[in-house]
């Protein structure tokens, strides 16, 4: 029979970054209680979240840990800065169990400075085909990580709100909403379906037309500067920041910077050769690019292991 966790205090969660720090796993007890943990977080938080500035940014993350380190390293550390990450914590990399409990027990220890909105890989169906399943099987030899999980990723917010005047979402918009309102009344706390409204801001993409396309990816659909223009006047936005493709710069503008891509997975399935960003947002919600690059080999672990506080000189 499994031991049961007690936890009274935050020197629990604090050994547990101090673990996950080091990419280390916890026990599969100290996930479920996590998990529990977080749930009860994101189920009082709303489809829109507000997020006030200052505030930085992360496009996907994929799994790859290490890049993790190197981003906390050029934004600094979570109580430090204010975070938002916007989905795609887990699949293609090869630390997504490390990597996604590392930022939901960051969200329980400083819940209000961190928020994580979900992405199209925070699913049941897609995890099953590209990684996170599988990790988590290999690493436990249990399926119920993979199932904590993925409960959890439920309750996630499917976009943000910087001071009423940033939308943040994975991927874009839906011909399906026209007002912010309307993302606030979407049942979101069940698994990701396959059409819809839900279905759209976390599967679409911008491209260079004007209104709306056919999205080759099979979910979702593009959007065009029209779209974004009338979008961006109905609810009285500056701009749209997303993540969802792959950017080689690590970021790119789309139309007077109505439309902002965020790409934080550098050297992405470490072999596509492309840096990675975070977008720092102040108080008058003026932008700041930082470009990082990828963990070297010594940093991955390959070489001798660093000390948590290594990362972060």
């Amino acid at each position: 029979m499994a031991a049961t966790v007690n936890h009274s205090n935050h020197s629990d969660l604090d050994r547990y970054l101090d673990k996950l720090y080091n990419c280390e796993l916890i026990s599969e007890q100290e996930v479920k209680w996590l998990c529990q943990k977080a749930t009860e977080i994101l189920a009082e938080e709303s489809n829109l979240q507000r997020v006030d500035s200052p505030v930085t940014i992360c496009g996907d993350v994929h799994g790859q840990f290490y890049d993790v380190i190197q981003l906390f390293k050029q934004g600094t550390r979570c109580p430090e800065t204010n975070y938002l990450f916007l989905g795609d914590y887990v699949d293609r990399g090869y630390n997504s169990v490390e990597t996604f409990l590392l930022l939901v027990c960051l969200k329980v220890r400083y819940p209000d400075r961190i928020t994580l909105i979900r992405g199209n890989h925070e699913s049941r169906q897609i995890t099953q085909v590209y990684g996170f399943y599988e990790e988590c099987l290999r690493k436990f030899h249990t399926v119920n990580v993979w199932r904590y999980c993925t409960e959890l990723m439920d309750y996630l917010a499917l976009g943000a709100l910087i001071d009423g005047k940033i939308f943040a979402v994975h991927g874009g918009l839906s011909p399906s909403i026209t007002t912010l309102d309307e993302i606030r009344f979407i049942d979101r706390k069940r698994e990701v379906p396959h059409d819809g409204a839900m279905c759209d801001l976390l599967w679409s993409d911008p491209d260079m037309i004007q209104a709306w396309g056919v999205s080759p990816r099979g979910a979702g659909f593009l959007f065009g500067s029209k779209v974004v223009e009338d979008f961006c006047e109905i609810n009285g936005l500056q701009s749209i920041v997303r993540a969802h493709q792959l950017v080689m710069e690590g970021y790119r503008e789309m139309w007077d910077s109505k439309v902002i891509t965020i790409w934080s997975a550098p050297n992405y399935c470490y072999r596509c050769g492309n840096v990675a960003a975070i977008l720092k947002v102040d108080d008058r919600l003026n932008f700041d690019f930082e470009i990082f690059t990828a963990a070297t080999g010594e940093e991955r672990g390959m070489g001798k292991k660093l000390p948590v506080a290594d990362y972060f000189l």
